[in-house]
């Protein structure tokens, strides 16, 4: 499977569990093509959700400082909750604030071990 039919998988799926919460949702066009927006916009009664998703079964989930920087400024400029979810084989959704990466050289990292001891799902980010 390709990585762009994986990422469009995950993404339908990720829309399917908000949507199924009772949450109006959309994907972006361009989704995994441009990183002007994030993947998935969700939204309920005031709560505004925005989520990058990355559906990668490796130890530690890199974004370039370009894709970083553009969520950034999409958070600040929306107002949206924006995080990026990280589906890992076997185990489901994670969800990471932006402010959780670490910057490195070229880009921003977290490491899976990080994730996994911070541990927020996605009943964490609904209400």
């Amino acid at each position: 499977m390709s990585n762009y039919a994986k990422g469009a998988r995950t993404e339908r799926e990720l829309l399917a569990i908000f949507s199924n919460k009772g949450y109006s949702v959309i994907r972006s066009a361009g989704s995994g093509v441009n990183a002007l927006s994030p993947d998935i916009i969700a939204v309920k009664q005031g709560k505004l959700i925005a989520v990058e998703c990355k559906a990668w079964n490796k130890s530690s989930l890199a974004l370039d400082k370009e894709q970083y920087e553009k969520l950034q400024e999409w958070q600040n400029n929306s107002g949206f909750a924006t995080f990026v979810g990280w589906r890992m084989n076997g185990s489901g959704w994670y969800f990471i604030r932006l402010e959780e990466f670490e910057k490195g050289q070229n880009a921003y990292n977290i490491t899976k071990n990080k994730v996994l001891q911070i541990n927020r799902r996605l009943e964490d980010i609904l209400y």
